[in-house]
């Protein structure tokens, strides 16, 4: 995996419709694939990637071609959402963390302290 889509791209707008002009379940399952590659991408740990995810660009759109949202895939429509809603605000969280760390390494000093010189008077 890549570690995200690439920015620019909206993934899930590119599925074709069936004919008919119904393909909600295929955008679903999409989405949902979206959704399992950025928690896959979180458990990997890697900052490069989860920061790709935070750059996406573009919102996601729904085709127009679809028409409305049939009644039996609200509530499947409405538990992808809130599980989006749950990556979305974790991703938030580790973009932030990662940014902190980054900040307080950039204040450490990692370089070797100088010597202090040390003047004894013996003078009497």
């Amino acid at each position: 995996m890549t570690g995200g889509p690439p920015a620019g791209r909206n993934r899930v707008g590119d599925v074709p419709a069936l004919a008919g002009g119904r393909n909600w379940p295929a955008v679903l399952d999409a989405l949902e694939g979206d959704v399992y590659e950025a928690e896959e991408t979180l458990a990997r740990g890697r900052a490069e990637e989860i920061a790709a995810w935070g750059r996406r660009s573009t919102d996601w759109i729904p085709p127009s071609n679809l028409g409305p949202l049939p009644d039996d895939l609200r509530e499947r429509a409405a538990r992808l959402l809130q599980h989006q809603l749950a990556v979305a605000e974790e991703l938030v969280e580790r973009i932030t963390q990662s940014q902190k760390q980054r900040d307080v390494a950039a204040r450490m000093s990692y370089a070797p302290t100088r010597p202090v010189a040390s003047f004894i008077d013996r003078v009497l």
